[in-house]
């Protein structure tokens, strides 16, 4: 994606490559930290990066289903990313959210 060094991005290539690898929440949270505040990488740009990242077949993570509505959210309004994860856990597996986030609950009770 990035591959502003060299030496990192080819041992990270190998790693997937070459393994089966898992993926948590925390970790795609961090890399849209990155990506968005250091690199200053559009949410568009992020939520594709990422979409194609995750549809590596030897990536795994726990829900994929529940990553990409996060990131198509991300994507769409201006909402952070974990927020956009609560959204998505709501929507896809119906887990109660309790927040005063203005933004995020009005975006909750959007889900039918």
């Amino acid at each position: 994606m990035l591959s502003d060094n060299i030496d990192m991005a080819t041992k990270v290539n190998e790693i997937i490559t070459n393994n089966r690898v898992m993926v948590r929440y925390e970790v795609i949270t961090e890399v849209v930290y990155v990506l968005e505040g250091v690199y200053s990488l559009s949410r568009s740009k992020i939520k594709d990066s990422i979409s194609i990242f995750l549809s590596v077949p030897n990536v795994e993570t726990e829900s994929k289903s529940v990553l990409l509505l996060a990131l198509e959210t991300y994507a769409d309004k201006n909402i952070d990313f974990v927020d956009c994860l609560l959204y998505g856990f709501k929507a896809l597996q119906g887990y109660d959210v309790f927040t005063f986030d203005k933004k995020l609950n009005k975006l909750l009770n959007t889900i039918v």
